[in-house]
């Protein structure tokens, strides 16, 4: 009994102490942001860090100023390449768009009466609401495409503007960067000089799993990232969808965030492709695309989040579902979180 309730305290402390953290770390994230990317890249560039050290017979603060560089300049330059390409086609979409409207204007408003067929028996109030409102819907239509890339150019704009934080953000990165890894490579010497060694090797132990686990964590939502990014890439370049790539990237987005899903983009153009281009087969072979990416996902994200954190797949489906039904993403984060690091510290018998 005296057992139970040890253990009950334990985990109820555990939940506090987490519960707390959490709050902490995302309320102080603003504040906090380039000391977390730094850990998070320092994490990343350890081991190549003491490979060039061993391999080239260099001072581990030369390998770290070498990895660093390399590591940020890849990025930066990713950034630079995709931010480019992302705006022109945004720009360019929104052209389109606005231009095909305005010129198939009494096509699409063909398009639309002629599925009056298929309300006729509806109460007569509402088809003379749904006919009144045919040329406003073309109109909000065009204006949605223009405001849509609109926005996403007045985002990059203001995103110009802040550019002194932006590099004020990288710059103390790229410094925290190297410091943590020049730091990290001798952090378990430091521990044990300055902890009893029993209590250091458990630390290191937590630390190790922590670091593994969240690594992991990161890789898997990346790889079913990359896996919804290719089958639509693959999918729109055989409809010979244009701009494959944007539609794909915002597809990949869209696939974590609650509600939205990958149905954002599949869905609107596949009415697009039925109603306005009457192209059926596109239309069709989009919902059948949409409905077996849907379901890949739903089937690896569960096997390859659990078996990639060594979770129970019920426990990762249990936090998914719970976590997203109280607080959307950031609920899926601190139930996933919490059921981690529940994990990490049984491994370590503190639980």
């Amino acid at each position: 009994m005296d057992s139970l309730i040890e253990k009950v305290n334990k985990l109820i402390l555990f939940f506090i102490i987490y519960t707390g953290a959490f709050i902490i770390f995302f309320g102080t994230l603003h504040y906090t942001l380039p000391f977390v990317l730094a850990l998070v890249c320092a994490l990343i560039l350890k081991r190549p860090t003491v490979y060039i050290s061993k391999k080239l017979n260099i001072k581990p603060s030369v390998a770290s100023l070498i990895t660093t560089i390399i590591f940020f300049a890849i990025i930066i330059i990713g950034l630079v390449f995709g931010i480019v390409h992302l705006t022109q086609e945004t720009i360019q979409f929104g052209k389109n768009t606005q231009t095909y409207i305005s010129q198939n204007s009494n096509n699409i408003l063909n398009s639309f009466y002629k599925l009056q067929k298929y309300y006729n028996n509806l109460d007569p109030n509402i088809i003379n609401a749904i006919n009144k409102n045919f040329t406003s819907s073309i109109t909000k239509l065009s204006n949605v495409a223009v405001s849509i890339s609109g926005k996403f150019v007045s985002y990059i704009i203001n995103l110009v503007a802040t550019i002194p934080y932006i590099l004020m953000v990288i710059l103390f990165t790229l410094l925290s960067t190297y410091f943590f890894t020049k730091d990290m490579l001798t952090v378990k010497n430091k521990l044990i000089t300055i902890l009893p060694e029993n209590k250091a090797n458990k630390l290191f132990s937590i630390y190790t799993e922590t670091k593994k686990m969240l690594l992991t964590y990161i890789i898997s939502y990346m790889i079913i990232i990359s896996i919804t990014f290719v089958e639509t890439l693959v999918v729109f370049m055989i409809f010979k969808i244009k701009y494959a790539l944007i539609l794909s990237l915002v597809c990949a987005i869209a696939d974590l965030l609650p509600i939205l899903g990958i149905g954002t983009i599949y869905i609107p153009l596949a009415l697009i492709y039925f109603f306005i281009f009457k192209n059926y087969l596109v239309a069709l072979g989009l919902v059948i695309a949409y409905v077996v990416v849907s379901i890949i996902r739903q089937i690896i994200e569960p096997k390859l989040v659990s078996s990639s954190l060594g979770l129970n797949p019920v426990a990762v489906l249990a936090s998914l579902f719970i976590g997203l039904k109280a607080y959307g993403i950031i609920g899926v984060l601190f139930c996933i979180f919490l059921v981690m690091f529940y994990n990490i510290l049984k491994k370590s018998e503190i639980l």
